[in-house]
């Protein structure tokens, strides 16, 4: 065979097969070293395209400055979730909550209505009162050797949105394709049981693509927000469309640059949202049946974090984080009632502010920033904000603490820590779980690592003790977990699974 001849078939196998054309290319005889290695460079770098195109390799950015690479995004995996959802299709032409939930001829227990298995506990984003405590009833606390009870998992779309659960409903957001899609699930089984879509493509290099903000159920509605700014309510049941606006035009404000990600509030009859706007339209409060608008305030950019109800000094109010500080709106009108200068990086401020006392609140970031608790006393119709203490010792970038007898526990910068809410003094620190998510049950901790491992560790402030740990999801995990009538619900941006956690 001639040397051109040889050439093109080198050629053609390191197109088709880049192994194959590697190897025909070191076992020709008459080529330099220096150019067997330049060929070598070049067909390398064909065989990572073919990773990429051909078999899905997927490339993104963990919590911190590392690399992730995995074959389970891109196109690859919207094929296998569309693949997934056909074969699990509901056959009935009107999709209803009480339908039979089991891919197969349903047994005695599920031709039951899926509501008399499912109570509104976890409503909410983060569930009661966001504070990230599951007081429902008691955990299990020991666990078997290969971790919990799997009930169900499968496919799901992209995003970092937790879910809420309502009358045997699991709502959360997802990204498929170029929509943004709200979808409910079973969840005793994880059957899809509606979706309701919109086009939208949040795309960003650092932080991953896709939505952000979790929805919330409240009284047969579903409330979802996209990463760019599509507020939607919708019936919980069906998932039809009862109003929707885009609460970044709405309010003449910019998108954040990793996007809307904060969860609607909905409290009295109203909807509040955080766009982020100016004169006056930076925390908006709507109409939770029409969608119109009540009241808005502030001129601030939008934070992360979602706004919260509390009752701080004496007062109940919304506890809200903006990008420059921290501050307490009255429920009625949005009227500011105290603030506090809370600036961080690029405004990243996305942990939950907590009510940590009768009169005291609590606020944390990452970036170097630190924590800091505040007190509130009433000073004439709002109050005056004073500094308890504030250090570095705890920052939660982008996951938040919970109070737990008088400590607080999170997440500082990746590893998890305990801190006395008194005095803001570190009690212990260790356990690398990554930019994790946790959550507070029967005086534990559960921790969803970056990672997808599934950890419960005891919540006490004589030291760390980690009590077991599973493998749950593959691929990083940004997503909160939540807990509704003794099931642990996961997901990340490829995988969502539910596993039994009750301790009866």
């Amino acid at each position: 065979m001639r040397s051109s001849q040889k050439s093109i078939v080198i050629l053609a196998a390191s197109l088709i097969l880049p192994p194959a054309g590697l190897i025909l290319l070191w076992l020709r005889k008459g080529t330099s070293v220096f150019r067997k290695s330049l060929g070598s460079l070049a067909i390398v770098m064909v065989g990572v395209a073919h990773l990429f195109l051909f078999y899905g390799l997927h490339m993104e950015f963990s919590g911190g400055i590392g690399l992730v690479f995995s074959f389970q995004g891109g196109e690859r995996h919207y094929r296998q979730l569309e693949a997934h959802r056909a074969a699990f299709q509901a056959p009935a032409p009107a999709i209803v909550e009480a339908a039979p939930a089991a891919p197969a001829a349903p047994s005695k227990a599920e031709s039951v209505p899926a509501s008399a298995f499912g109570s509104t506990y976890w409503a909410d984003f983060l569930g009661p009162g966001r504070l990230g405590h599951y007081d429902q009833k008691p955990i299990l606390t020991d666990w078997p050797a290969g971790g919990l009870h799997q009930v169900w998992k499968q496919p799901v779309g992209g995003g970092y949105a937790s879910f809420t659960a309502a009358n045997g409903l699991a709502f959360t957001i997802e990204q498929r394709r170029r929509d943004e899609v709200v979808a409910a699930y079973d969840i005793r089984t994880g059957r899809e049981r509606w979706t309701h879509s919109w086009k939208a493509l949040f795309e960003e290099v650092l932080g991953g693509n896709g939505p952000r903000a979790t929805p919330v159920w409240e009284d047969g509605r579903v409330y979802a927000l996209g990463a760019e700014g599509e507020l939607r309510c919708l019936e919980s049941a069906t998932g039809k469309l009862i109003w929707n606006k885009n609460i970044l035009a709405d309010n003449g404000a910019s998108n954040l640059h990793w996007g809307m990600a904060a969860s609607p509030l909905v409290v009295d009859g109203k909807v509040i949202v955080t766009p982020g706007g100016g004169h006056g339209n930076s925390v908006v409060a709507y109409d939770k049946l029409s969608g119109l608008r009540v009241w808005g305030s502030l001129d601030d950019q939008a934070a992360y974090a979602s706004p919260t109800l509390a009752t701080v000094g004496g007062r109940r109010q919304l506890l809200v984080m903006t990008a420059k500080r921290a501050v307490g709106l009255a429920v009625e009108d949005g009227r500011l009632l105290w603030e506090y200068p809370w600036v961080t990086q690029e405004g990243i401020n996305a942990a939950q502010p907590i009510a940590v006392a009768a009169n005291r609140v609590y606020i944390s970031s990452g970036y170097g920033h630190g924590a800091a608790v505040l007190e509130l006393t009433p000073r004439g119709d709002g109050f005056q904000t004073r500094v308890i203490w504030a250090n570095n010792r705890m920052k939660n970038k982008f996951n938040s603490a919970v109070l737990h007898e008088g400590f607080l526990y999170g997440l500082d910068d990746g590893i998890l820590a305990c801190v006395d809410v008194e005095s803001g003094e570190l009690k212990w620190k260790g356990g690398r779980y990554g930019y994790g998510q946790l959550l507070l049950a029967s005086g534990h901790l559960v921790v969803l690592t970056e990672e997808g491992d599934v950890v419960l560790v005891r919540a006490a402030p004589e030291k760390l003790q980690e009590v077991a740990r599973f493998s749950a999801l593959q691929g990083k995990t940004w997503n909160i977990p939540a807990i509704s009538d003794g099931l642990l619900l996961v997901r990340n941006e490829v995988e969502m699974a539910a596993f039994r956690i009750a301790a009866d």
